[in-house]
């Protein structure tokens, strides 16, 4: 990162965004607001890298043009964290957004090996407390996919909670004629 950040503020989404503008946050700073917080995360390793475009291309050809999937991207959850996710799918088209980033999402997608516990607990609290109806965390170490369903904002937390392995299939709440080979979410 090319800036030094005070540690003791607790950044909004308009702050964050002013320091993208003003240039104290680069395109080659990897980082998102969580909380409040400016957090870095680390380079991909390829593993990471090719189960997300895994994710992309199975939800691109389930969805359709029913919704736009938008890989890595910032979506503005509330005033204290913008997330870019590994992969998102939003309503609408690409020109729906050429004016401000999605503020809610249909599902939201983390691939995982060492972010486990922050994409667990952080992350899920993040998108339940935003009414995100449906999470998945990609879980690479262990292959399976981990899906958070029914989320209770005021609590943070989402109230089912399965774990869905290869051969399973998965129907998207949003969108219950959209579905996903498990399979074709992890790597070979």
């Amino acid at each position: 990162m090319s800036i030094v950040l005070n540690g003791d503020v607790r950044y909004t989404a308009e702050m964050y965004f002013r320091l993208v503008q003003e240039g104290m946050i680069s395109d080659g700073d990897h980082v998102e607001l969580l909380e409040g917080i400016i957090v870095a995360e680390p380079p991909q390793d390829p593993p990471h890298a090719t189960a997300t475009l895994l994710v992309i291309e199975a939800l691109r050809k389930a969805v359709g043009r029913r919704a736009l999937v938008r890989p890595q991207l910032p979506l503005i959850i509330n005033a204290y964290s913008v997330p870019e996710p590994d992969v998102a799918v939003v309503s609408g088209q690409i020109s729906d957004y050429s004016h401000t980033h999605p503020t809610t999402a249909l599902l939201v997608v983390e691939v995982a090996a060492s972010s486990l516990p922050k994409d667990r607990l952080s992350k899920s609290r993040i998108y339940a407390s935003a009414g995100i109806p449906e999470y998945w965390v990609v879980n690479l170490r262990d292959r399976c996919v981990e899906v958070f369903r029914r989320p209770d904002a005021p609590s943070r937390q989402y109230s089912d909670r399965m774990t869905v392995h290869c051969g399973e299939r998965l129907v998207l709440v949003a969108l219950p004629d959209a579905t996903v080979a498990v399979d074709d979410l992890l790597l070979p």
